[in-house]
């Protein structure tokens, strides 16, 4: 079991990374996964936490691994200590960045010292009434692991992550355990992570991070489901075949405002699934039921899942896809798909599961999707897949990491499933 001497210096070599990184501008909430890269790509990419990259090399923990449970044990051990000890004082609302200093400041060191970011003794130095470059890292640190842009301020978002009470800090930690426990079996040496209150998705490999991706997820009133599965196939080019819920609460009212809205996006109506082509306008669509008929969209740049989607079974029909829409990967709250998983950089996770199976390589990538041909690739030894709700989760490197409970389920003892929609 960790201890807290031990967890401290693992927050503070988180802090130590930090410092070889350029500082962000501005300050937002960002659903990420655990350890993040803050150096920003473009304009877009420094408003984010986190960005879409390759990272092997860099011996970056996953969000779920063989020692996940031990990590749990320990943080939990260690936030009933801190809660018997009396937790933390709530910190007034002020914004503090480097260069302030006074009473404020102080508060915030204390703060930050009982959750085991700094050590003691930076009570009583000469720069303790001094938002200093250490506390800035140190700050960062914390905002990467609550989900907020790391810029080193305190303001709005991070004071509000600070004022949380430590013990519903703890009822987090025991709520997402079971999870945990659940997630962690059977992982093999291959696996695909989605955390979706994190909205990001790992590759990993051999217990260490190969790739991470922001992600979209499902809508409040339309949720993702968690699950565990395998991938079995590779869909490039596919067809969209719409459900009738989003045909019913999307593409006929969007049809029965802009008659051209079918042929525009390429969508085709037919009388069943094998059945013949129907004209839409022969339909009287204010009395057909949305299940009557079959949509579907063919294979393009605007086919709602992009150039390829990633398959793998399962009782809730989703898939991971690429998109059209890649300007939602810009967004620190990216939850507005139908339940499935739209990945930033699909391509490098493509080649990832593929694996260079039959040969098959970044050109071949190319040379297929190119063609906007349907071409279905089956995998011949898929990763495993996690689709998981997990809002607080400790990691085999000593950090905590919390999230917002997105579709409210804490509490319900919720693990797996199909979450019920949010009424908004």
């Amino acid at each position: 079991m960790p201890t807290r001497r031990a967890f401290n210096r693992s927050l503070l070599a988180i802090g130590g990374l930090l410092t070889m990184t350029p500082a962000v501008r501005a300050e937002d909430l960002i659903q990420t996964g655990s350890i993040s890269t803050v150096a920003p790509q473009s304009a877009a990419a420094a408003k984010l936490a986190t960005r879409t990259e390759v990272v092997i090399g860099r011996n970056e923990v996953p969000m779920i691994a063989p020692g996940s449970i031990e990590a749990m044990d320990g943080a939990i051990a260690i936030y009933e200590e801190i809660v018997a000890g009396g937790g933390w004082q709530p910190l007034p609302v002020q914004k503090l960045t480097k260069g302030s200093k006074g009473a404020a400041v102080v508060a915030l060191r204390q703060r930050l010292v009982v959750e085991n970011y700094l050590p003691f003794d930076t009570l009583s130095g000469p720069n303790a009434g001094l938002f200093d470059d250490e506390l800035t890292e140190t700050v960062r640190a914390f905002q990467i692991n609550h989900g907020v842009l790391p810029s080193g301020t305190v303001a709005e978002k991070t004071m509000a992550a600070l004022n949380v009470t430590a013990e519903e800090r703890l009822n987090a930690l025991r709520e997402n355990l079971p999870r945990v426990q659940i997630y962690a079996v059977g992982l093999g040496n291959r696996s695909i992570l989605v955390n979706i209150p994190g909205t990001q998705l790992e590759s990993v490999e051999n217990g260490r991070v190969y790739s991470r991706h922001n992600v979209v997820a499902g809508k409040l009133e339309r949720p993702s489901p968690t699950l565990i599965s395998k991938v079995s196939d590779i869909n490039f080019n596919p067809y969209w075949k719409v459900p009738a819920s989003i045909v019913e609460k999307d593409i006929v009212p969007r049809y029965l405002e802009d008659p051209s809205y079918l042929e525009a996006n390429r969508i085709r109506v037919f009388d069943g699934v094998d059945g013949p082509e129907i004209d839409p306008q022969s339909i009287d669509w204010y009395a057909t039921p949305p299940d009557r008929y079959f949509f579907r969209q063919d294979p393009g740049d605007i086919n709602s899942l992009g150039l390829v989607k990633i398959n793998f079974p399962n009782p809730h029909m989703v898939y991971m896809h690429d998109t059209p829409h890649r300007e939602l990967f810009g967004q620190n709250v990216r939850f507005e798909s139908s339940g499935c998983i739209r990945v930033d950089g699909v391509r490098t996770l493509v080649n990832w599961v593929i694996n260079g199976q039959d040969g098959f390589d970044d050109t071949q990538y190319e040379m297929v999707t190119a063609s906007q041909e349907n071409y279905e690739l089956p995998i011949l030894e898929g990763p495993e897949v996690r689709f998981m709700y997990l809002t607080a989760w400790a990691t085999e490197d000593g950090r905590v990491n919390f999230r917002p409970d997105i579709y409210g389920l804490d509490g319900t003892g919720f693990i797996l499933g199909q979450p019920e929609p949010k009424v908004l």
